[in-house]
């Protein structure tokens, strides 16, 4: 089929590291935008070339400051006005993610009121990755994109050849992600059940299951605080695990993170660059995700099937 559109990328600002190795992947240079500042603070990002009729992928994470997503909906409407053709959000971390439920009196649903928000600022689609609650996907009226990191995770892990692999999930929210990589190695999965007081703070874990000798492998969508990892880590040691690892997809490492990383019993923690890679850790090994995305981003274009990138992989 003869594509007769045209595609654009660009990136916000909180994304131009990872931005630029997608752009080496897919083979064409980002597009040309400034963010002008104000002396208050504020600002206004300006396409500095034609989008019309253009297929336009704007890549921008939605972590913490506010202004990332700012930007990124700043952008949208942007591209919008100057006539793009078609709007993807590339979002490889979505941020407000673990705001996708009232389990609280009081408070707001942060995840759909950012999904009403790239809606509203003209996006006609969503890409991202490991959504902390699969569920978001409903909140949008437009399609999503949910890109699974166990394309890049499985790969490297059967390249370990790690002998008696055990999986764990670090709480009951992530069995399904951990049952993934059980059944992909045929190996067995526990659960460390915790308890939290208050956000970024685990009171008390249990284990479910039997690790005695195993090499423990722990899966998660996300490491903010380590705490929950590294409480899990040393449950399992005292369970009788011979080692316990870690792959997380995004690293977003707040705090002492990094610290609480190097003093923990975890031998190694494995994550992506859909964040900015900013730690120095020897027990970090970061892995990227551009290779991914790119292909992601070329298969919308030509109209083809993404849903092998959602699978596990043949590897």
């Amino acid at each position: 089929m003869l594509l007769t559109t045209d595609v654009k990328l660009f990136t916000g600002t909180a994304t131009q590291y990872l931005a630029e190795e997608i752009s080496d992947y897919y083979g064409q240079p980002l597009g040309k935008i400034d963010v002008l500042k104000f002396s208050d603070g504020e600002f206004q990002p300006e396409i500095k070339e034609s989008v019309r009729g253009s297929f336009v992928f704007i890549i921008q994470n939605t972590n913490a400051p506010g202004d990332n997503l700012l930007e990124l909906l700043m952008m949208i409407d942007a591209a919008k006005r100057a006539s793009a053709d078609y709007i993807t959000a590339v979002i490889p971390y979505f941020g407000y993610a673990r705001q996708d439920r009232k389990d609280r009196p009081r408070v707001g649903i942060g995840a759909k009121l950012v999904a009403n928000l790239l809606t509203a600022a003209g996006a006609n689609r969503v890409m991202t990755m490991d959504l902390h609650a699969g569920q978001i996907q409903g909140f949008f009226d437009i399609p999503v994109d949910h890109l699974n990191a166990s394309a890049i995770f499985l790969p490297y892990l059967k390249k370990q050849k790690f002998e008696n692999l055990c999986f764990a999930s670090p709480d009951v929210g992530s069995v399904k992600r951990a049952r993934i990589y059980a059944q992909y190695f045929n190996a067995e999965i526990v659960i460390c059940d915790k308890y939290r007081k208050r956000a970024n703070e685990v009171a008390e874990m249990t284990l479910i299951g039997n690790v005695e000798g195993k090499e423990v492998m722990l899966v998660d969508d996300m490491v903010d605080t380590a705490g929950t990892l590294c409480n899990a880590a040393s449950l399992l040691l005292e369970k009788g695990a011979k080692s316990v690892r870690a792959i997380c997809t995004h690293a977003v490492l707040s705090g002492k993170a990094i610290e609480a990383v190097e003093k923990s019993s975890l031998s190694e923690l494995i994550v992506t660059n859909t964040l900015p890679p900013t730690h120095t850790s020897k027990k970090i090994k970061t892995l990227s995700v551009a290779k991914l995305f790119a292909q992601a981003i070329r298969n919308t274009h030509e109209h083809k099937s993404i849903n092998s990138l959602f699978l596990t992989p043949s590897v």
